[in-house]
């Protein structure tokens, strides 16, 4: 950043007469249009004083936070006379009068004027800017400015297939140096880390330790500017009109501060994911602590040696490597001497923990999901907040496996004794006898799998097997009774209080084709972009959905294992292995991205389950079942209103399609591969318009 400063310290950024900073995504739709023009002067002066704008305004933001910080502390006891709401909210208005005060005064004009929509908001953090830089600047013959945005923007991009091309040509081009390719907006954490893991590769440990120092120092600093642009506007995109209004503490608790705190957890992904780089790099804060303490071991400073091992141990205080080193150090250095975790490494902890314990209250008591990005030995103090659920379960005997902590995510969990050996062993006479005559894709090869073969049956077909006489009433009536008391425990359990509706029941059934292989990673309400990091709300997707549960019946076959991961696709963090009477629930929204590995021998059997909140979406395949089984027990003359309670259906609609969204097309723009997009950015449209 540093560097980008110093390239665009124009005059021309801020208003000659004001010092007022004009808003970058101003500039940005202006300086496009120039480029669109070819006013290749005029798009390159634009361009660079956007940069500039956004680079000043992420640093007032963070200025401003910091000093208002010391000027309106939440410090003290509020005083012994008053009411302590008046006491809290008196500190919260100074603080918002502190922000407006301190960011007018620095940005010379209203702080909302700088606030840009979420389409030029991704394009400055995916650089797209340099893009248009690099033509621009080409055209304007200035090779040198051309090459560094270029790179600047490849760094960032490095799947962009025109970028990869022009800048091999820059490399061929005469009058190119190497220095030219360097990257405008390095963070300072990471060239320092680089250089540090180099010298301490070569065992060249007085160096390391000076880069690998000045390295955790900007990755904390980087932390606190990451931390400070959380503190925005509250972003509830998904929200409905026609939804209650909460109350002001629903308001300040549910929504706008959890949201923050959110945001705040997942800066410690951003600044430990390298630009262009997908995945975070692993224990990025912890790792500087293990490799600065056996440096410092090795240059013979023990003192510093063992508060970095100290410090290291407020992240995993079980690591008996660690443990080891500091009973050396202790020895080496007299049991007299105090050895204590650097102060900012115990604040940044205990700041950790104190936010997670909220989220986690929130989302278990108020709602809502949390993907925590950072899963330490130091989450077991947080055991009093995570492993209660939020509802009795309705059923008794059954028994929670495995919760949200167990499972390293949240929203998840793994219920045992649903069913008994007999029902399953019903539920399994009902798929035999339904085999080849099921609706699930007739036997064909699965969707999300070539080396898998796929059958199954919905609620109405195997009612109108039963009436056909093709298989036994008793057992198609299970499926229903078995779904329904699936969803009441999964509603008790996540959303008590709150209505879950059928969105899809399927009886599926599942056997090996082909070698072994599995159902690709997705999240059942979204589709899944592990490159962008995002999950996207839209068709094909169910975006209605909002939990998903498997019911299994069965465990005498291999392969066949559910599987959660990272957004990345790629990280496991929790594996379920089905058995008879075993029922996985987890919402069913991007927190929770879940594969399914092929079965490679034996035949796999389950209840897959989908639910939604949306009385619209409800299940209406399920109505009709329901209708004929009442038929069914009027004729018999055997009501059935005791024994198993119908689900309330309050609204009709078509029955659920059977498409997975993990195996859906991304047809919109933004999720084109880099192969199908143009030579050029793609043009922006004038600011009132987005």
């Amino acid at each position: 950043m540093a560097s980008l400063v110093c390239l665009l310290l124009l005059p021309a950024a801020t208003s000659s007469a004001s010092g007022r900073l004009v808003p970058y995504d101003l500039l940005y739709a202006d300086g496009v249009r120039a480029y669109f023009a070819r006013d290749w002067g005029r798009a390159a002066e634009l361009l660079q004083r956007a940069l500039y704008s956004y680079a000043g305004l992420r640093a007032a933001r963070r200025a401003c936070r910091d000093a208002c910080l010391r000027e309106a502390a939440f410090l003290g006891e509020p005083p012994a006379a008053g009411p302590w709401e008046a006491a809290l909210f008196d500190r919260v208005l100074q603080r918002a009068d502190c922000l407006q005060h301190c960011l007018g005064s620095r940005l010379g004009v209203a702080p909302s004027a700088h606030r840009a929509s979420l389409v030029i908001q991704r394009d400055f953090e995916r650089r797209e800017p340099y893009n248009y830089l690099q033509v621009a600047f080409f055209q304007l013959k200035k090779l040198d400015q051309a090459v560094s945005a270029a790179h600047t923007f490849f760094v960032a991009n490095p799947q962009h297939l025109q970028m990869r091309e022009d800048i091999e040509k820059y490399r061929r081009m005469s009058g190119v140096k190497s220095d030219n390719f360097r990257d405008l907006e390095a963070a300072p954490h990471w060239e320092a880390y680089e250089a540090g893991m180099q010298h301490y590769n070569a065992d060249e440990y007085l160096q390391a330790v000076d880069r690998l120092e000045e390295s955790l120092r900007e990755a904390l600093s980087a932390l606190e500017e990451c931390r400070a642009l959380c503190e925005g506007p509250l972003e509830d995109e998904e929200k409905e009109e026609e939804d209650l209004q909460p109350g002001l503490y629903e308001a300040i608790a549910g929504t706008h501060y959890i949201q923050v705190l959110k945001c705040r957890q997942q800066c410690v992904l951003e600044i430990a994911t390298k630009p262009g780089w997908i995945s975070a790099t692993e224990d990025f804060i912890p790792s500087h602590l293990d490799l600065l303490q056996f440096a410092y071991d090795q240059v013979g400073n023990q003192a510093l040696a063992a508060e970095c091992a100290a410090s290291y141990l407020l992240f995993y205080p079980t690591d008996e490597p660690v443990l080891e080193k500091m009973k050396q150090y202790r020895a080496e250095l007299g049991e007299d001497t105090a050895v204590t975790a650097r102060e900012n490494i115990r604040h940044y902890v205990q700041r950790s923990l104190m936010e997670k314990k909220l989220i986690y209250y929130a989302t278990e008591h108020l709602g809502g999901t949390f993907n925590d990005p950072v899963r330490l030995l130091i989450q077991s103090l947080l055991t009093s907040v995570l492993t209660s659920p939020t509802g009795s379960l309705p059923f008794e005997g059954i028994t929670v496996t495995m919760d949200s902590q167990q499972m390293n995510g949240t929203q998840r969990v793994v219920f045992d004794r649903v069913l008994t050996e007999s029902e399953c062993k019903d539920l399994l006479r009902l798929t035999k006898a339904a085999r080849g005559t099921g609706d699930g894709y007739r036997a064909r090869r699965s969707p999300h799998t070539p080396h898998e073969r796929f059958e199954g049956l919905t609620v109405l077909k195997a009612m109108q097997l039963a009436q056909n006489g093709d298989v036994d009433w008793r057992d198609a009536k299970l499926l229903l009774q078995a779904s329904e008391k699936s969803r009441k425990i999964i509603e008790s359990y996540f959303t008590p209080g709150k209505k879950l509706y059928f969105s899809f029941t399927h009886l599926v059934f599942s056997s090996p084709g082909e070698p072994f292989s599995y159902h690709p990673v997705h999240a059942d309400n979204c589709l899944l972009d592990p490159e962008g990091k995002e999950c996207w709300k839209e068709p094909p997707a169910y975006v209605y959905r909002d939990y998903s549960g498997i019911l299994y019946l069965n465990d005498d076959f291999q392969g066949g294992s559910l599987f959660f991961t990272e957004m990345d696709t790629v990280t496991v963090t929790a594996n379920v292995h089905p058995k008879c009477g075993r029922l996985v629930a987890f919402s069913s929204g991007k927190e929770n991205p879940h594969g399914v590995r092929a079965v490679s021998q034996g035949r796999r059997c389950a209840v897959a389950l989908w639910y939604t909140h949306s009385a619209e979406h409800a299940e209406q395949e399920r109505v009709k079942a329901e209708e004929l089984m009442e038929q069914r027990a009027a004729e018999e003359n055997q009501p059935d209103g005791e024994e198993y309670q119908r689900a309330d259906h309050n609204s009709r609609s078509s029955p659920e399609p059977l498409v997975p969204s993990g195996g859906a097309r991304l047809t919109s723009q933004r999720h084109k591969s880099v192969s199908e997009r143009t030579q050029h950015p793609k043009e922006l449209r004038a600011r009132d318009e987005f």
